[in-house]
C-alpha cells in the first residue's frame, strides 16, 4: 500500500482512484463495507482504490475537551487499511489551518488533483471540512464540475438482532462499561492496545504473577477497569495467552490518577522491558475490587488466570 503524507498542492499521483474518506477510527465492519464498496466502484472504473484519513482525529483539534478516546493509532490503522487491500493512503495532517480549509478547496487539492478521483463514496451522514459544511450534496455539486461520481453508502446494522448502528461512538460506549465481546462483534476483530513495556513497581513478581505493564496512550480507549482474558502479542510475532488488568490497583493505592494495562503472560518467562506490548481483550473475567490482604489477592489471580485459559482455549 502507498502511503502520502500531506500531499503538497498539486501533487499527482497520475493514477486514476475511487477514493472514500474519513477518520476510519477502529476500522470496524462498518469502515470495512464503505472501503469494501468503494473497491468494487474502482473495480468497474478500472481505477485503484484510496483511502483518506486524519492524524490526529479532528476531534483533538476543534474540540479537545470533549475528544473521544482513540481505538487505534495511526500506524495501526495503517496496517488495517493495508490488510483490507487498499492501494493508496492519504494522510492529512490535522490541524488549526487545516480545519479552516473549506471543503471545495479540500476536494480540489486531495481529491482531484492529487488523486485524479473517478469517484467518490462516503457514509450518507459524513461532514468534512471547514464547519462541517463538506456534505453528500456538496460532493455531488463538486463531482459534476470536476467528473467524477459520487455515491452515499448507509451505515451498517450490527450482527446481532441490535438495530443499533456500527459505529466508532458504539464500540467505546461497549468498551466504557467493559463488554469487550460487543465491541469485538463491531469492530471485526478484539480491540487491542499498544505500547511499550514499562518497569513498574514488580508487586506481582513479588507475589508469584509477574505482569507486562504496557505504557497505553492516555488518548487511547480501553475498556472499564476490570481483569480481562486477552492475547498478548510481542515484536517476534509471538501470540500468549494473558490474564489482563485494567484499573488503579485499589488493594495498594487509594489515589491512582489513571487506569493502567498489566497483563499476566500465563506460562511466560522472560525479558519484556522496552518491547511493544499488543493486548487484545477477549473477555470481562470480572470488574477491579480491593483486596483485604496479599493471600486474597494471589487466590482471586489463580482464579483469574485459571478463568482466562478457558476462555481462550475455547475460542
Amino acid at each position: 500500500m502507498k502511503v502520502i503524507w500531506n500531499p503538497a498542492p498539486g501533487e499527482c499521483l497520475a493514477e486514476r482512484h475511487a477514493v472514500t474518506i474519513g477518520v476510519f477510527d477502529g476500522v470496524h465492519l462498518g469502515h470495512r463495507f464503505v472501503i469494501e464498496q468503494t473497491r468494487r466502484l474502482a473495480d468497474s472504473l478500472d481505477a485503484r482504490l484510496a483511502v483518506v484519513t486524519f492524524d490526529p482525529h479532528p476531534a483533538q483539534v476543534v474540540r479537545p475537551q470533549s475528544a473521544p478516546r482513540i481505538l487505534t493509532g495511526i500506524e495501526h490503522r495503517l496496517e488495517l487499511l493495508d490488510l483490507l487491500g487498499v492501494d493508496t493512503t492519504v494522510v492529512i495532517g490535522f490541524d488549526v489551518a487545516q480545519a479552516r480549509e473549506r471543503a471545495s478547496d479540500f476536494v480540489e487539492r486531495v481529491m482531484v488533483k492529487c488523486l485524479e478521483a473517478s469517484a467518490v463514496s462516503v457514509g450518507a451522514d459524513f461532514h468534512f471540512g471547514y464547519r462541517r459544511e463538506g456534505n453528500i450534496e456538496l460532493l455531488a455539486a463538486l463531482g459534476s464540475r470536476f467528473d467524477f461520481e459520487v455515491r452515499a453508502l448507509p451505515a451498517v446494522a450490527r450482527v446481532d438482532d441490535s438495530t443499533e448502528a456500527i459505529s466508532s461512538t458504539a464500540i467505546r460506549r461497549a468498551l466504557a462499561v467493559g463488554d469487550v465481546v460487543k465491541a469485538a462483534e463491531m469492530l471485526g476483530r478484539h480491540h487491542q492496545v499498544r505500547g511499550p513495556v514499562a518497569k513498574g513497581d514488580q508487586r506481582g513478581r513479588s507475589i508469584g504473577f509477574p505482569t507486562a505493564n504496557v505504557d497505553v496512550r492516555v488518548d487511547r480507549a480501553l475498556p472499564a477497569d476490570g481483569v480481562y482474558a486477552a492475547w498478548y502479542s510481542t515484536p517476534d510475532g509471538g501470540r500468549h495467552e494473558a490474564a489482563a488488568n485494567v484499573g488503579k490497583r485499589p488493594t495498594f493505592y487509594d489515589d491512582a490518577d489513571r487506569s493502567l494495562v498489566e497483563a499476566h503472560l500465563i506460562g511466560f518467562s522472560g525479558d519484556l522491558y522496552g518491547q511493544e506490548g499488543r493486548v487484545e481483550f477477549v473477555d470481562l473475567l470480572r470488574p477491579e475490587r480491593r483486596f483485604d490482604g496479599i493471600d486474597a489477592l494471589k487466590a482471586q489471580l489463580e482464579a483469574d488466570v485459571d478463568a482466562a485459559r478457558g476462555i481462550l482455549r475455547s475460542t
